[in-house]
């Protein structure tokens, strides 16, 4: 049986998706099963389960993003360095690696995008302009970016199939967590303004691809996000229920972000 859009609004509203609210959605479609219209219909139904007054907000970054020219492959470093590719807010596409809801989300009518290379977001409904209308080059993911501003909105994080490790809001926790050894990193990308012209801007945040802490020396049995995830949903923060073929988790933004700063802040400690 195919997930037809009334179906799956449905199934979203009895998992709790709470109607005028923000959600914060990351999905994997091939764990949903065959949906009927594919991402249009994840959308739809997602904007159905929130009614007229919510947001639906996705994780984009930018497919072409990287920290360093060293992060691409070796046989195509050379012609980025000749003609290295450009962020554009209005029209550079979002990351695949986060699956097709962010990118169809990006290209709805009245999507409105945060001004950040590596971690904008997407946002669509009444509250969209308040989430991504400051989103400062030196906090991507801490106490002035859009995530921060889901959290104070008491919005809610859903894992629509997608796995526990790709919970982009444990970022924040990590940005904000009082604790030693956080790493940082500086990087600057071409962007190309509203009036056409290229500049370079510069870049400061929290080490996302190889961790913002030494995780390495907790040996964890999987990745550490998928560890705090499964431990908060342990502790009663969150609900899973079925949504098509897939599991799916639903957190409220807020309680997963205490229960991950203390349980980074426990692992490594007061900054010295």
């Amino acid at each position: 049986m195919g997930l037809t859009r009334s179906r799956l609004a449905e199934q979203l509203t009895e998992l709790g998706v709470r109607r005028g609210g923000i959600c914060m959605v990351h999905a994997e479609m091939s764990a949903l099963g065959w949906v009927v219209g594919a991402a249009e219909t994840v959308v739809h139904a997602l904007r159905d389960a929130l009614g007229p007054d919510g947001t639906l907000m996705a994780y984009a970054s930018w497919e072409e993003h990287v920290y360093a020219d060293a992060d691409r492959p070796p046989e195509h470093r050379e012609d980025y360095r000749a003609e290295p590719p450009v962020f554009d807010l209005a029209i550079s596409e979002a990351a695949r690696d986060h699956g097709r809801v962010p990118e169809r989300i990006r290209t709805w009518p009245g999507t409105r995008r945060s001004h950040h290379a590596e971690a904008s977001v997407v946002a669509l409904g009444p509250r969209a302009g308040w989430l991504t209308e400051v989103h400062a080059p030196g906090d991507g993911y801490g106490p002035t970016s859009p995530f921060a501003r889901l959290v104070e909105a008491g919005g809610q994080v859903l894992m629509l199939g997608a796995p526990l490790e790709t919970i982009t809001l444990l970022h924040h926790a990590e940005a904000i967590a009082a604790a030693a050894g956080k790493r940082m990193i500086t990087y600057d990308v071409l962007e190309r303004g509203p009036d056409g012209s290229v500049a370079e801007r510069s870049y400061t945040d929290i080490e996302t691809s190889h961790g913002a802490y030494d995780y390495k020396r907790l040996a964890l049995p999987e990745d550490e996000f998928a560890v705090i995830a499964q431990a908060a949903l342990a502790a009663g923060v969150g609900r899973s229920g079925a949504v098509g073929d897939s599991v799916s988790h639903l957190f409220d933004a807020a309680s997963l972000v205490a229960f991950a700063v203390a349980w980074i802040e426990e692992r490594f400690g007061a900054p010295r």
